[in-house]
């Protein structure tokens, strides 16, 4: 929604949307779409599983990639699939135009009529407010921690010289009973390590929780070219180096899209070596219903895993829904 409405407002063309690849590769077999704009994580087929399929079937179908995934990896991949170009979320109306510009598909002295938006779901959402439409707001706190995640994923890219494996981010409002089913570990045996770090800005506060797998030290170590023992005080330095990367960098980027800004306090290590269900045991006290976003970030060909879980107090869902709103409804 927020791409089409960053399209040029006389582009006379007509716009059909998709919910995921498979979904798109439909859309292109039916339709003959002559550009289509593709995001990189999605359900069911992601981005690249796309272009590979429209490879293998000649499909021909001009296409531009928009994504919050900036690893200059992903950039080479897609580009090397076929993708005439990439844009970076979240969209710019400046960005958008130039590349169309420079593709050829859009010439200001063509425009003649408003776009044709085509989709019904589309229609009925955008006319809908986010402040009442629960769906709505959770798929817009899907798409900001999306593009927070590929910030984040970016940098620790660029530190281990890796590619970062990112999902589609799990977003729910959660109770405490809940907290440990929504960490991907919990139903595992492996042991864990923690940090904790809260934040708080205008209307909007909560705790980040990075849980790391304690069988990813090892590798996490060589990546980052750490020298030395692997013992305890160094598996808790690698923890906080993590955990200032990936938390500092996710709470910038929705601070940036949202126009909040951020305090964060010290970060506190709640375990080391310990299951989940124990870790959650000692330190859930302070934590009340809440809304939930986990990443689950992982390297690729690299026994690296870690989870991160931002929590947001239950008193900032209404600011959220207003800051939100600004992002998501329709502003014609």
């Amino acid at each position: 929604m927020q791409l089409s409405r960053s399209l040029p407002k006389e582009w006379d063309v007509e716009v059909l949307f998709a919910e995921d690849g498979r979904e798109a590769l439909e859309v292109i077999v039916k339709e003959a779409p002559s550009l289509m704009f593709l995001d990189l994580n999605m359900p069911i087929m992601d981005g690249y599983e796309t272009l590979e399929e429209i490879n293998e079937q000649s499909l021909d179908v001009t296409v531009i990639v928009v994504s919050g995934d900036i690893q200059p990896t992903a950039q080479e991949r897609i580009l090397g699939l076929g993708a005439l170009y990439f844009i970076k979320k979240p969209i710019s109306q400046d960005t958008l135009l130039d590349t169309l510009l420079d593709s050829g598909y859009y010439e200001p002295k063509q425009a003649s009529t408003k776009q044709k938006r085509s989709t019904e779901s589309f229609q009925s959402l955008a006319s809908d407010s986010l402040l009442s439409n629960e769906k709505l707001f959770l798929d817009a706190c899907q798409e900001v921690a999306n593009v927070a995640m590929g910030r984040a994923g970016d940098l620790l890219a660029r530190l281990l010289n890796a590619f970062i494996e990112l999902p589609i981010p799990k977003v729910n409002h959660i109770e405490l009973a809940e907290l440990e089913m929504a960490l991907q570990f919990a139903a595992q045996e492996q042991t864990v390590s923690s940090v904790c770090q809260g934040f708080i800005g205008p209307g909007v506060a909560g705790e980040a929780l990075l849980v790391f797998n304690d069988s990813s030290f090892g590798s996490i170590a060589k990546l980052m070219k750490y020298r030395g023992e692997l013992n305890e005080n160094l598996e808790l330095e690698l923890l906080m180096d993590i955990s200032n990367i990936i938390v500092g960098a996710c709470l910038q980027g929705i601070s940036d899209q949202l126009n909040i800004s951020f305090s964060q306090g010290h970060p506190v290590v709640l375990g080391q070596h310990i299951k989940v269900p124990e870790l959650l045991s000692k330190n859930v006290k302070h934590w009340d219903k809440t809304l939930s976003i986990e990443i689950n970030y992982k390297i690729e060909n690299e026994a690296i895993n870690c989870d991160l879980l931002l929590l947001f107090t239950e008193d900032s869902i209404e600011a959220l829904r207003q800051r939100l709103s600004y992002l998501v409804e329709d502003d014609e």
